[in-house]
């Protein structure tokens, strides 16, 4: 991912699991650790790098989920939507998991449809403290 996705690795992400989770699921962590270059006025994470934190742990997921499809379908981010509930002060963790099961969405595509879907995301301090809440609606464009 950080191959992929360099403005990950600009802000200094890690990549702390991608696991797969009952029915199907699938679920991945990834870190933002303290850091003076990506704080705010508070000296917390700032807006942004969560934001991008976040994005980046349900990107994650998405390829997890669909990433042996890349040769029929691209994953694009539709829409993201984010709560910032709490200050975040320290190291803080995104953790993302599919909204929907990946046999539905790949049935979608079969169908010939352009299936969307979300990725739920909780951002917390690394004591668990939850500091902010994304969702993130991703599709599968059908390549052409």
């Amino acid at each position: 991912m950080l191959e992929a996705v360099p403005f990950a690795r600009t802000l200094g992400f890690e990549f702390v699991e991608v696991a797969p989770e009952a029915a199907g699921g699938v679920r991945a962590v990834v870190r933002l650790p303290d850091s003076p270059a990506t704080h705010n006025h508070v000296g917390g994470p700032h807006a942004g790098a969560m934001f991008t934190l976040g994005e980046t742990a349900s990107g994650a997921v998405v390829l997890a989920a669909f990433g042996q499809l890349l040769d029929r379908a691209v994953p694009l981010a539709v829409s993201a939507q984010i709560a910032y509930r709490k200050l975040a002060l320290g190291p803080v963790r995104a953790t993302a998991r599919l909204g929907r099961t990946p046999d539905e969405v790949i049935a979608e595509l079969d169908a010939g449809q352009r299936p969307e879907f979300p990725v739920e995301v909780e951002i917390s301090t690394e004591d668990g403290t939850p500091t902010a809440t994304m969702t993130v609606i991703w599709t599968l464009r059908p390549n052409r």
